[in-house]
């Protein structure tokens, strides 16, 4: 592999909502253009769409050819990328290989969903695609449901009381409160979310990242579209994917998430760094028990920890691990495509000192987990401030 170090140039993002007026392209070019024009001497040669699934919401596919038309970008080589709720990392982690190896100079990557044009059940069963279709959808075993299971065996199998695992949720949601572009900017305690709607015994309703739709794009770049390196301070150290069995239920251990293991430990290699040198992190909390198992599985808490950790303010923003700055996903919103592109977006802020009241001081190395189906794919980044 080529040792073309590779910049995040820009990022474009728009507000996590319910975009009633919006096609799935407009949100595209929208968060495309914010990129494009923050970083206007470089124009991007490839461009790369994470999306999970346009032709279900939006009667769309051909998102790449969209978004080059709208972007005025017509010529210039453009694809999607699905890999369930990680299509959106896993997209920046191809830009990443095409930057890196040559390929490109320079990549637009974009991740994008438009979830509420769907009815409920809709959604639902959109979701499910990223399961099996012969055995876990044919039953109507929904993700809620499956991750339901898992919440009960984790808090059995390791004593975790309630309201230890809900402080993923309080801390989401302390820090959407002062985020711009998040979904919900509301307090919430422990309690509510005890005592919120059962949606499938024990999660409830606080449990569950929530529906929106969203886009947010990164200007990857190499050294040599570069003319004064000092402006574009952030470095993709590392982009790493893997994959786990299939379906949850078939694993010799539930609550062992082995391809954000795998992941992790291949992009902290690439990287050269350990746990102790990550100064902030984005972990998938779709749901508040895969917030628990990702923040075990990358190593940054010891197994049947990670809610005893969070509940004691670990990754709180002036913890040891500031987590979630933004709002995470049940913060910011999860429009299931562009979450990884959100959460790199929030690191390279952090690590500019861009991240205006969400600010935490002086960080140099971010970490994001991106998941698609439970830790069916998981893709890590790493970004590190320039030195």
């Amino acid at each position: 592999m080529s040792t073309n170090r590779i910049y995040i140039a820009s990022v474009g993002y728009v507000e996590v909502s319910d975009h009633w007026g919006k096609s799935i392209g407009d949100l595209m070019v929208e968060a495309g253009l914010q990129a494009m024009r923050a970083a206007p001497s470089i124009r991007p040669d490839g461009i790369i769409i994470g999306n999970m699934f346009s032709a279900l919401s939006s009667s769309q596919e051909h998102l790449g050819a969209l978004a080059a038309t709208g972007l005025d970008l017509v010529g210039v080589p453009a694809f999607k990328v699905e890999a369930a709720c990680a299509s959106g990392a896993m997209a920046a982690n191809v830009g990443y290989s095409q930057v890196k190896t040559g390929q490109s100079e320079a990549v637009l990557v974009i991740g994008v969903e438009k979830m509420k044009d769907l009815e409920q059940p809709d959604i639902t069963s959109a979701l499910s695609v990223a399961e099996s279709a012969e055995y876990t959808q044919y039953i109507g075993a929904s993700f809620v449901a499956l991750n339901a299971l898992l919440t009960q065996i984790y808090l059995e199998e390791y004593n975790v009381t309630r309201d230890e695992l809900s402080a993923f949720p309080v801390l989401s949601h302390t820090n959407a409160l002062t985020s711009k572009h998040a979904q919900f900017r509301k307090h919430i305690t422990v309690d509510d979310v005890s005592k919120s709607a059962l949606i499938s015994d024990p999660l409830r309703l606080l449990d569950c990242a929530p529906v929106g739709d969203g886009a947010a794009a990164l200007l990857l770049t190499n050294e040599s579209r570069i003319n004064d390196v000092s402006s574009y301070p952030v470095e993709v150290a590392a982009s790493s994917a893997s994959t786990n069995v299939f379906s949850v239920y078939e694993r010799d251990d539930m609550l062992e998430f082995n391809a954000t293991k795998q992941a992790t430990k291949k992009a902290f290699e690439e990287a050269k760094i350990d746990v102790q040198d990550v100064d902030t992190l984005e972990f998938h909390d779709a749901f508040s028990i895969t917030g628990a198992l990702s923040v075990e599985a990358m190593g940054f808490s010891k197994p049947g920890e990670g809610a005893k950790d969070a509940a004691i303010g670990k990754f709180s923003s002036k913890g040891e691990i500031p987590s979630q700055t933004f709002g995470g996903l049940k913060g910011r919103g999860h429009p299931v495509g562009a979450t990884g592109i959100y959460q790199i977006a929030e690191l390279w802020q952090q690590l500019s000192g861009k991240a205006g009241d969400n600010q935490i001081q002086d960080p140099e190395i971010g970490v994001a987990q991106n998941m698609g189906g439970i830790d069916t794919t998981s893709v890590i980044t790493v970004l590190k401030r320039r030195e």
